[in-house]
């Protein structure tokens, strides 16, 4: 056999094995929380993007994911990216998603939506386009009971012209979503959509109860190329007071499995503070362990916050 046919069967292999490793308090009845969970001032999903390897390189499959993660890391919430669904997109597929989540008694809360254009875009036909382009996710995500669909806010131009359109791009999406009875959420993604001072004027511009915002702790670059970074604290915070969402980015974890380049305690605070009271996504995007364990370790930080805040 080839190389190329073996390195899927090892990653497979690697996968199941990690997979056998996990805690056996993961592997809980439909329907039942971790203890304290419950009564948390916020409670823990999983973004489907945190196995991304794994569905990518063919060793799991994406339209299993409600199973995979009620039954691998015992969560309740799911928040799921479209990338994986884009070649699979029909009636027939978002019924099955929907029948694993129910099976499973675990929520669909939201769609990470990307490579559908910018609902910043220069010319106001432009970003019709972009948002006709975000209606069938906007559909599936209704369907399957979810609360928001996470979007970007690309843009060009100066500071004021890219928040002016992403603004205007947004209002118009969440005027289809308002008759759907979903939120549009922007995540800071790159760009100035990592400043938050800017993304907090789209807010204010965007002027839309349905409008809001998903904090990810990690991402604040602003320019990969220079290095340009925004304070990932002060633009948490400042992200907040429209947050319908949170995202738990990780990416290395310390002797004592806190969060390398995140204090996460110091950041929950400031979720809590701002008033939040609902889901915090998994999102591991690290290198050093495999998906698995990456997802297990933010899980465990998770929980200790959870047991002493």
């Amino acid at each position: 056999m080839t190389s190329t046919g073996m390195k899927p069967m090892r990653n497979r292999r690697n996968f199941l094995k990690a997979a056998a490793t996990i805690s056996a308090t993961a592997l809980l009845p439909a329907g039942t929380a971790f203890a304290g969970e419950r009564e948390s001032w916020f409670r823990i999903s999983l973004a489907q993007w945190s196995l991304h390897r794994a569905f990518r390189n063919g060793v799991a499959n994406p339209k299993n994911f409600a199973r995979l993660a009620r039954q691998l890391f015992g969560v309740q919430g799911i928040e799921y990216v479209n990338q994986f669904y884009f070649d699979s997109y029909s009636d027939a597929l978002i019924r099955d998603l929907k029948g694993q989540a129910d099976g499973e008694g675990i929520r669909s809360l939201l769609i990470m939506v990307d490579g559908e254009g910018d609902l910043g875009a220069d010319t106001a036909a432009e970003r019709r386009a972009t948002v006709t382009r975000h209606h069938r996710w906007a559909q599936m995500a209704k369907a399957l009971g979810c609360h928001s669909i996470r979007v970007n806010a690309h843009s060009t131009g100066t500071f004021d012209e890219q928040m002016r359109k992403a603004a205007d791009g947004l209002h118009q999406l969440a005027e289809y979503c308002d008759g759907l009875n979903l939120n549009v959420l922007v995540e800071n993604h790159g760009g100035l959509s990592s400043n938050g001072q800017w993304l907090a004027g789209v807010m204010e511009m965007a002027d839309h109860p349905r409008v809001g915002t998903l904090p990810d702790f990690g991402n604040f670059v602003i320019d990969r190329e220079s290095g340009e970074e925004y304070d990932r604290y002060r633009g948490v915070r400042e992200m907040m007071p429209w947050a319908k969402a949170v995202s738990a980015k990780t990416h290395d974890f310390d002797t004592d499995g806190e969060v390398v380049e995140t204090d996460y305690h110091r950041m929950l605070k400031i979720v809590r503070e701002a008033g939040y009271r609902g889901w915090v996504g998994v999102e591991y995007e690290g290198e050093h362990l495999s998906e698995i364990e990456g997802i297990q370790r933010t899980l465990q930080l998770l929980r200790r916050i959870q047991h002493v805040s």
